[in-house]
């Protein structure tokens, strides 16, 4: 069954890359190359590869997805990711994007109970099942058609997110959806640090938000996302003056005012210490054309 899925894949996926879907939130991947241990931002998103492999590093966890187990991110997490594949064996993959209604929407038809109070990691691999694998190649058979890809596209999304919503690793997706427990406070904090990143925020402040003491806010996020909340915010700032730097030809210092840094130096530090090169020599590498 993976090396139907992974042909499945190689028919849409001729080059490296990344393309979306006509199936709304899928995308298919490709990579032909190694990857060594890189900092990213991973977005929520259910990932099942038909070939090659990745380990994902979240604090001192390291989590491993491949053909034989899928990787969940239930929440917007800063981690860092190495990639195994070749031009032999590329890695072939497809994500789905994690949407909290369709949870929410899934769970009240299972009539499913989750801890308000419990608090879980915002990202797991589990062992990919039989049922999951017979879905993932029915949802690539269907791409190929727009009317499959309309009505049965959907469903087959729904029945995946379903198939992981059963297992007992899916407890995190469950509480993503349940309102005012732990988890969904702090995910929900959590996506106000991605759009305002640029903001002052005051740890108090978002504790409130997240209906917490200080210190169990502090507990809490740092169990979602194995790191503490500043720790977080600085990440995400870095990461998208990276980007404005790439996608904008922003120069390193707008980019440091623009994420919320009031110190050019200290950007530049922190900048270094996450990519392990200067923002002027990222800019370099990007001007260049061998980034």
């Amino acid at each position: 069954m993976l090396n139907t899925m992974a042909e499945l894949l190689k028919q849409y996926m001729q080059k490296p890359g990344v393309i979306f879907s006509p199936v709304n939130g899928v995308r298919l991947i490709r990579s032909d190359v190694s990857v060594r241990k890189t900092p990213l931002v991973y977005e929520p998103n259910i990932f099942i590869l038909a070939q090659g492999s990745k380990r994902v590093y979240m604090g001192e966890e390291i989590l491993h997805y491949d053909p034989n187990h899928f990787l969940v991110m239930s929440v917007p997490l800063p981690l860092e990711c190495e990639t195994f594949a070749s031009w032999e064996e590329p890695l072939l993959g497809i994500s789905i994007k994690v949407d909290p209604t369709t949870v929410g929407e899934l769970l009240l038809d299972m009539d499913s109970e989750i801890s308000y109070q419990q608090s879980f990691a915002g990202a797991f691999s589990s062992e990919l099942t039989q049922e999951m694998t017979d879905a993932t190649i029915r949802l690539l058979r269907c791409i190929s058609n727009e009317k499959d890809c309309r009505i049965l596209g959907p469903q087959i999304v729904r029945e995946i997110i379903y198939r992981i919503l059963c297992t007992k690793q899916g407890a995190a997706l469950r509480a993503l959806a349940v309102r005012h427990s732990n988890f969904s406070q702090i995910a929900k904090v959590l996506r106000r640090m991605q759009e305002d990143f640029d903001s002052d925020f005051s740890m108090e402040a978002l504790a409130c938000e997240a209906n917490m003491s200080l210190s169990a806010f502090h507990h809490n996020f740092k169990a979602v996302t194995s790191t503490s909340p500043l720790q977080y915010l600085k990440s995400i700032r870095l990461h998208k003056a990276r980007l404005m730097m790439i996608q904008d030809g922003m120069n390193a210092s707008d980019a440091s005012g623009r994420v919320g840094y009031a110190s050019p130096s200290q950007f530049s530090r922190d900048f270094k210490k996450l990519f392990g090169r200067t923002p002027a020599s990222e800019s370099r590498e990007i001007r260049t054309g061998t980034n």
